[in-house]
Parts: C-alpha cells; sequence; structure tokens
C-alpha cells in the first residue's frame, strides 16, 4: 500500500488538486483528451505529482519523458507486481479478497524478474525482425484482403469497425495458430477486456458475437465480469494447450504450452495469462493505433499527399501514430526502496502511475509536439515503455501498420472525415471506437 504523505507541493495557479487529480483517472477525461490540460500543466509545474483521486489508492504520477524513462529502466527500483495499472481500491479489494491474489493474471506485464525474463525467452525469437521477415508474406494478404473489403464497402466506412478491429486480430490469431471461425469469439473477449468501461464497446461485443455465447458483462459488477471473462480465457486456451501438447504445430500457442522454466513446465496460470496478453495486447493496441493514425493522415492532407509521395517515410510515419496515439496509456510500477525522482522524495511502497500519453506529448523531447509529422526525427517515443518490461511485439506492431499502408495509401485517391470520430471511455488501454470516413480508391 502507498505510503502516508504530508504534499509539500504549493498549488500553482489554476491548478485544484481535487479535480485534476479525478481527472487523471477518469476514463470519460480519456476519451474527451481533457486529460492533456492537465498533463501539461503537471508537466510545467509539478511533473512528479502525489495524487489522491476519489476511490483510488494515492500514487505518484510521472507525467515527463525524461521521468519515464528512468522509472522504466530500472526496474529493480520500481517493480511491477505489486500493482500494475490503476484500479478503484474497492476492485483491488475484491479481486485479492476473491482470488486471494492481487492479479487475475499472471502475465508478463505482471510479473518482475527473474521469472519474468525467464517466461520472456520462451517467445523472444519469435517476435525479432528475423523471424517476422517470414510471417510477411501471410500479413500482406491479410493486409490486402481488408483493403479490398474496404474498396467494396462503396466509398464509405467506419474504418475501426470494418478495417482497423480485424487487420490485426486476424494477424494475431494466425500467429497463435488460432481457428478462424474463433475469431468473433477473441474479438469480444479482447473488446471487453479493454473496453468494459464503455457502454458502446460493450454493445458492439455483443453485436459482433450474437448467435455465438453469451456476454462475460453482464453482472452489473465489473470485477465478476473480468473475473468471468478470465475464466473464460483459461479454459479457451486450456483446450489449446492440451492440443499443442500433445499435436505440436509451427506457431506461438505449441511455443507456449511446451515452453518450461528451469526445467519445468510452465505453470498452468502464466500459460494462460501468456496467451491472453499475446491476444488483447497483439490485437487491440495496434487497432488503435492503426485507426488513430489513419486519422490524423486524414485530417493532415499534406502529410498524407507527402507519405503518398514517398513511401519510404513509412517507419517514420508509423512511429508518430503510435506517438500519437499512445493506446497504452499507463503501467504502474511500486517503489522498493527509498529514492528521489524529479526533486521529490519517493518512499518505499509507493506507487508511481507513468503516464505514457503525456510523456509522448513533452515539448521538452518532441518539437511541437501536438503536430502530428510523418517525418518526425528523433521520435523516442515512449509507447512501448523501456527497459526490461519493453513491449515484447513491438516488432510486429510496427510490421503491421506498415503494411497496412503500404497496401492502403497507394489504392486512396480522396479521402475524408464523414462524420466526428470518437475515442472508447477507458482509462489503462484506449483509442478511436468509430472513425466514419468517405473516400475513393484510383
Amino acid at each position: 500500500m502507498a505510503t502516508a504523505f504530508a504534499d509539500p507541493v504549493i498549488p500553482f495557479p489554476g491548478f485544484d488538486r481535487a479535480s485534476d487529480d479525478n481527472i487523471l483517472v477518469n476514463p470519460e477525461a480519456m476519451a474527451d483528451e481533457s486529460v492533456h490540460a492537465v498533463y501539461n500543466r503537471l508537466r510545467d509545474e509539478d511533473p512528479v505529482h502525489w495524487c489522491a483521486p476519489t476511490g483510488y489508492r494515492p500514487f505518484w504520477a510521472v507525467t515527463r519523458h525524461a521521468d519515464i524513462t528512468t522509472v522504466s529502466k530500472a526496474n529493480n527500483r520500481f517493480i511491477n507486481s505489486k500493482r500494475t495499472y490503476l484500479a478503484p481500491a474497492d476492485a483491488e479489494k475484491w479481486t485479492l479478497d476473491t482470488i486471494g491474489d492481487t492479479h487475475l493474471f499472471r502475465s508478463l506485464v505482471d510479473l518482475d524478474d527473474p521469472l519474468h525474463m525467464k517466461l520472456r525467452r520462451l517467445t523472444h525469437d519469435w517476435f525479432l525482425p528475423a523471424n517476422l521477415r517470414k510471417l510477411e508474406p501471410m500479413i500482406s494478404a491479410v493486409a490486402k484482403d481488408h483493403v479490398d473489403r474496404m474498396a467494396a464497402l462503396g466509398g464509405e466506412c467506419d474504418f475501426v469497425n470494418e478495417v482497423a478491429l480485424f487487420y490485426p486480430l486476424r494477424v494475431i490469431m494466425r500467429i497463435l495458430g488460432v481457428p478462424e471461425s474463433d475469431e468473433p469469439m477473441m474479438l469480444r473477449m479482447t473488446q471487453e477486456m479493454f473496453g468494459a468501461q464503455d457502454p458502446d464497446v460493450v454493445a458492439r461485443s455483443k453485436l459482433i458475437t450474437t448467435g455465438i455465447g453469451a456476454l462475460s458483462g453482464s453482472s452489473g459488477n465489473p470485477q465478476v465480469d473480468l473475473f468471468q471473462l478470465a475464466q473464460e480465457y483459461f479454459a479457451y486456451f486450456g483446450a489449446i494447450t492440451a492440443d499443442r501438447r500433445a499435436n505440436p504445430r509451427d506457431d506461438l500457442s505449441t511455443i507456449i504450452a511446451n515452453g518450461t522454466v528451469d526445467g519445468e513446465p510452465i505453470g498452468e496460470k502464466e500459460a494462460m495469462s501468456y496467451y491472453v496478453i499475446t491476444a488483447t495486447a497483439g490485437h487491440d493496441t495496434t487497432s488503435s493505433t492503426a485507426a488513430g493514425g489513419f486519422e490524423q493522415l486524414v485530417r493532415n492532407p499534406d502529410q498524407l499527399a507527402r507519405l503518398q509521395a514517398d513511401l519510404s517515410l513509412l517507419p517514420s510515419a508509423v512511429e508518430e501514430m503510435i506517438r500519437w496515439v499512445t493506446p497504452v496509456k499507463h503501467f504502474m510500477r511500486t517503489a522498493t526502496e527509498d529514492c528521489e525522482l524529479g526533486g521529490r522524495k519517493i518512499l518505499a511502497g509507493d506507487g508511481l502511475c507513468l503516464f505514457y500519453w503525456s510523456g509522448n506529448r513533452d515539448a521538452r523531447v518532441f518539437a511541437d509536439p501536438f503536430a502530428f509529422k510523418v517525418d518526425r526525427s528523433p521520435n523516442p517515443q515512449t509507447a512501448f515503455g523501456n527497459g526490461v518490461h519493453m513491449c515484447l511485439g513491438l516488432h510486429l506492431a510496427r510490421l503491421e501498420i506498415r503494411l497496412l499502408l503500404a497496401e492502403l495509401l497507394p489504392r486512396i485517391k480522396t479521402v475524408e472525415l464523414a462524420g466526428e470520430p470518437k475515442n472508447s471511455i477507458a482509462n489503462f488501454v484506449s483509442g478511436r471506437k468509430t472513425l466514419p470516413i468517405r473516400y475513393t480508391f484510383r
């Protein structure tokens, strides 16, 4: 638990502690992006800020790029396992009382070394660029299928719900070796995992999965629904594990199912959590980046034209899309010892929240940070994290977005918004939930 703290900070002009603290955890402030006003104030005046929002355990809000990077790289001093992401205090207590653990899952983002690194090594080579190059023909074919579908829609679509949601899902399911017929169910589970705070996302999940099973989010208690969802994941991937141990294939599921740690088979909860983090993080974050990044090309015709004229800019454009969207808005760390950060005294046991979206708008690092530039360089975006917990799938995410744009951009003749896009209501992983566009193809 966070330590008691006598706050020495004198509020700066225009600062409303109660209001701003609550905005930092408010999913609706993420959706309407009003949170950026608070990020801006904190980066300038109180970059390591003691935050005590209503209903949450207090924590340090870390908002500058440099401090976020420092904490991320000091993985022994700031650990993951005590508190992985922001959750209401009553939800944390419910989880601990119900399952005897603070975590429903034991995935890479929930664990610390040495176990974290031992598990990470199981799939490390799979996600290296050299191995991913072998997957490029498959990914390119999936990208073409989705752009062809867009072309067949008659010049108007919701880019999120017609393209961006389904493209990375198809890719990650093929990598895992999940049957195509199970993709709607998997989409429903990933949507409920990160979108349970948003009634539109839950409704979309129900629509997508009509006829294939009951909706998890139906009890009225978010923690009960998430626990039920975890059980569904474990049951599904438990069957996958049994099959891959009996019938190994050339897929990622086989590597996970037959993985060993210290000479012993991977633990059941660790294995199930491995599948879950691969399926969810490998899908939802990429779809959000593809949608939000493409929207910026639509809103900035000069940047779109420049990219279409010079596809060699695709790698830097993809990096700018990742910086701009920052689909994972935060992760938590817990201090293991007394230390100092940004001029503040951090005590052992204190929680720190790394606000990546804020770090990726830090004018100390990014020139004109609220401008979208396909040729931005340098671009040390922090959306993938740093240190030993840097995102395992970062090369895959970059590759998927690049290959989608490589297929789409040469075919787009005109494109404009056909309505106002909307963000999902979530404070952990979020992005566009709608992106209505009107377009013509060459």
